[in-house]
């Protein structure tokens, strides 16, 4: 899934962001796929840019914006826009005209095998399957846990 989302830069203490287009599961700071905007908190009142063409064009291609960038994104009007697109009620000859496309990678690396099955990027477990699987997960967090703990009493023995 792709997000819009804000990326900390600036310098200990003083912060500023940009508003980018990330794979929800890389990190705040890590790889992105575009930077539509930035925002900064401490200037009065805060500013705010967003690029509207392409905040429009990643949302009408499924971007989920988190909660603080939908609260911007509201303020400056795009959402709505996004929502009346979507309705037929605005043209999107004009954002279509402005708006380019870019070519995002999905997945870098192979997907996991998992002990006895295959699963294909975009393919789907059977209910038995994710059985399975869940309960793999759950002994492998189980594990961690417990050594976790090892390591807490190991530390505790060191400080006496």
């Amino acid at each position: 899934m792709v997000k819009i989302r804000l990326r900390r830069t600036g310098a200990k203490k003083q912060p500023s962001y940009r508003v980018v287009v990330a794979e929800a599961h890389s990190p705040r700071d890590g790889k992105f796929i575009e930077i539509i905007g930035h925002y900064n908190p401490r200037t009065e009142p805060p500013t705010v840019e967003i690029d509207p063409e392409r905040a429009l064009y990643w949302l009408g291609v499924g971007a989920q914006p988190t909660e603080a960038v939908g609260r911007m994104l509201d303020k400056l009007g795009i959402i709505s826009r996004a929502e009346a697109i979507k309705r037929g009620e605005a043209p999107v000859k004009e954002v279509a005209k402005k708006a380019k496309p870019v070519e995002v990678e999905m997945m870098e690396e192979e997907p996991e095998e998992v002990e006895g099955f295959e699963v294909e990027a975009g393919g789907e477990l059977s209910e038995e399957e994710f059985e399975a699987v869940e309960a793999d997960w759950e002994e492998d967090e189980e594990e961690e846990e417990e050594l976790e703990f090892e390591d807490e009493d190991e530390d505790e023995d060191e400080d006496e």
